[in-house]
């Protein structure tokens, strides 16, 4: 039987890509975290992390180790959680959270779950790139958009809806695309090489647009989409503001952008911790029921 404290050492080794670091955020020693990998390793006779001078990396081993021991240590955690008399919420909440939906949005959410929980402990890592959730050590991340498939466990906040848009000036200089094939005559503001999907009548179509401007922020697409760069595929609560002042009009609006979701998601397990639901219940109260917990292999 694994001590749980060296998998705790373990995993937050892998997130953080080295002891030290690691160590600042278990709030112990980096010679306790250096001796609790090494009993791991001396249990299951092999080595789990290349260390070098700038810090560690997982081999083989730990990388395959990694994902079962990040279950092993939910599920005894949950237990924990489980049994505990008071009910209290208490211990550590670490989150992945979006940048621009995360700060404007979820920020007063958690800070009210902190009012209201002080023995709660929320660390929260905002980031528009895809994150590894169980990788990384994360007990839950807020996502919206649509969903890629998983293991992950998914609980669907509410629903979000978005759309495609540019702005006058690249109207005026490049007309609007009226069809999902005439995309492909216009710059696209992108992420990366993602995939846009939008209506046509009650049949999905999923379009490939090609573009020279790339950012992993929301904020960063509204911009270059307001100085003329574009064609940007966003969610209302990006675009509404600049719609709203003439910034950027709605385009393609015969085929509109599907509607998305605003989801929670966190580790494969049975149950949510006590942390994790009280994520939850802040989240439904803030932003609306959308339907039943269900669990589905899909995140993003």
């Amino acid at each position: 039987m694994f001590d749980l404290e060296d998998l705790r050492s373990f995993l937050e080794v892998a997130a953080a890509g080295g002891v030290s670091p690691a160590a600042a955020r278990l709030g112990v020693s980096k010679s306790i975290v250096s001796r609790r990998l090494l009993r791991l390793e001396a249990q299951l006779g092999t080595q789990l992390l290349a260390r070098t001078t700038r810090g560690s990396s997982l081999t083989e081993a730990g990388i395959t180790f990694r994902e079962h021991a990040a279950r092993a240590y939910a599920e005894m955690e949950l237990a924990r959680d489980l049994l505990r008399p008071d009910g209290e919420v208490r211990g550590r909440l670490r989150l992945a959270l979006p940048v621009t939906f995360g700060m404007t949005h979820v920020a007063p959410v958690l800070a009210e779950l902190g009012r209201q929980h002080p023995l709660l402990q929320i660390h929260a890592s905002y980031s528009d790139a895809f994150v590894d959730v169980v990788g990384g050590g994360f007990d839950a991340a807020v996502r919206v958009g649509h969903l890629r498939d998983s293991s992950l466990v998914t609980r669907q906040i509410a629903p979000v809806q978005g759309k495609v848009v540019a702005s006058p000036g690249y109207v005026e200089r490049h007309g609007a695309p009226r069809s999902p094939a005439d995309l492909a005559d216009h710059e696209a503001l992108m992420q990366g090489s993602e995939t846009w999907r939008l209506l046509d009548g009650q049949r999905t179509v999923a379009v490939h647009p090609r573009g020279r401007f790339k950012a992993d922020s929301a904020s960063a697409l509204v911009a270059a989409a307001c100085a003329g760069l574009g064609l940007a595929y966003l969610p209302d609560f990006v675009t509404d503001p600049f719609v709203a002042s003439g910034a950027l009009v709605p385009v393609m609006t015969r085929h509109p952008v599907p509607q998305a979701g605003l989801y929670v998601v966190r580790p494969p397990g049975s149950y949510p911790s006590r942390n994790v639901q009280a994520l939850i219940d802040a989240m439904v109260r803030a932003f609306g029921e959308a339907r039943p917990f269900a669990s589905l292999d899909a995140a993003a």
